[in-house]
C-alpha cells in the first residue's frame, strides 16, 4: 500500500484518487471549499481544506514519504505562481515527499508556429498564465533540487473529455475563427491523462519532462466544429482574424494567438502509454458513453 496526496482535486484528480484507491493505496487531497469535501470522502478520499490563496489557509499537509500529484493551477493575474509559494512553504527536510509528479503546461513554449516542439524545445512563455507555470516549474525544481525529491514534469495540452466539452459555448453561438487561418493546437482525453499521470508517478525517473498529448494536431476551430457535429449543435460561425478581435473575449482571443505542434513520442515511449482515444473522433465517440 502506498499514501498519495493530490494537491488540486478537481474531475482529474478525483479519476486518479479511484484508480488508487481501487489498487488499496490511501489517498488524501486538497479541496479548495468545505463544500467539495463530500466527494472525494465519499469515494474513500481523506479531504483536506485548504485555501492556497493565502498562507494562513493553508494548514499543516503531512508529506513525508509521500507520493504527490500536483494538480492545482496558479491564481488568476501576476507573472508568479503564489499558490505554489504557499505550498513550497510546507516542504522541508521533515515534511518531503518521495515524489511529485506536477501538471504544467505546454503554453510554456509559447508561439512555435509550425515547428515540432519537443521536449527539447526552448521554454518561451509570452502571456502571463505561461509565465505562472514556468515559475511554479522552477519553484520544485528549486524545492527538489534542495530537498532531494524526484520531480516529473507533465507538459499538458488542452484537455478534453466527459463533462468537458464546450456544449454550452456552442449553445451560447459561441464563434472561432476561419478554419484555414486557425493555429495549430493540440489535445488530450482526460482519461489519458489520468493514465498518463499514473504511470509517470510509477515509471519517470527525477528530472523528466513530458509533453502530454494525443498526437492529432488540429486547430481549436475544427475542434468546436466537430463537438458540434458529434452532439447535433449549430455549426459555429467562423471570423477572420480583425472581427474575431472585435467581438472575442480577451482570453479566449490571446489562445488563438500561438500556434503549437506537440510531439508526444517521448511520452508514448518513455512511460510505455498505448492511448485510449488516439483521435479527437475515438475520444468524442466515448465522452457520450463515460460518466
Amino acid at each position: 500500500m502506498n499514501n498519495y496526496t493530490i494537491v488540486g482535486c478537481g474531475d482529474i484528480g478525483f479519476r486518479i484518487a479511484r484508480e488508487l484507491i481501487s489498487q488499496g493505496d490511501q489517498v488524501q487531497a486538497t479541496v479548495h471549499f468545505e463544500e467539495g469535501v463530500n466527494i472525494p470522502q465519499s469515494a474513500g478520499v481523506k479531504p483536506i481544506v485548504a485555501n492556497f490563496d493565502y498562507q494562513d489557509e493553508v494548514p499543516d499537509l503531512p508529506l513525508q514519504g509521500e507520493k504527490v500529484f500536483y494538480l492545482m493551477p496558479p491564481q488568476g493575474g501576476g507573472s508568479s505562481d503564489y499558490r505554489m509559494i504557499n505550498f513550497c512553504r510546507q516542504l522541508a527536510p521533515g515534511n518531503c515527499p518521495e515524489k511529485i509528479v506536477y501538471i504544467s503546461t505546454s503554453g510554456v513554449y509559447g508561439d512555435c508556429g509550425d515547428e515540432l516542439v519537443t521536449e527539447s524545445t526552448a521554454v518561451n512563455p509570452q502571456t502571463t498564465r505561461a509565465k505562472r507555470r514556468i515559475s511554479a516549474e522552477k519553484q520544485l525544481q528549486e524545492q527538489a533540487d534542495k530537498l532531494g525529491f524526484k520531480l516529473v514534469i507533465l507538459r499538458v495540452t488542452g484537455i478534453y473529455g466527459p463533462g468537458r466539452l464546450p456544449i454550452a459555448q456552442l449553445t451560447k453561438g459561441h464563434e472561432v475563427l476561419k478554419v484555414d487561418a486557425a493555429p495549430r493546437t493540440n489535445r488530450i482525453h482526460s482519461l489519458d491523462l489520468v493514465q498518463v499521470c499514473l504511470a509517470a508517478m510509477d515509471r519517470a525517473g527525477h528530472g523528466d519532462i513530458f509533453n502530454v498529448c494525443d498526437g492529432e494536431q488540429s486547430s481549436m476551430s475544427e475542434y468546436f466544429i466537430a463537438v458540434a457535429k458529434m452532439y447535433d449543435l449549430p455549426q459555429p460561425n467562423q471570423l477572420e482574424w480583425p472581427e474575431a478581435e472585435k467581438v472575442m473575449n480577451p482570453l479566449t482571443f490571446s489562445f488563438l494567438k500561438e500556434s503549437r505542434r506537440m510531439s508526444n513520442r517521448k511520452m508514448l515511449e518513455g512511460l510505455g502509454i498505448g492511448l485510449l482515444y488516439p483521435t479527437l473522433k475515438d475520444g468524442l465517440l466515448a465522452c457520450r458513453k463515460i460518466s
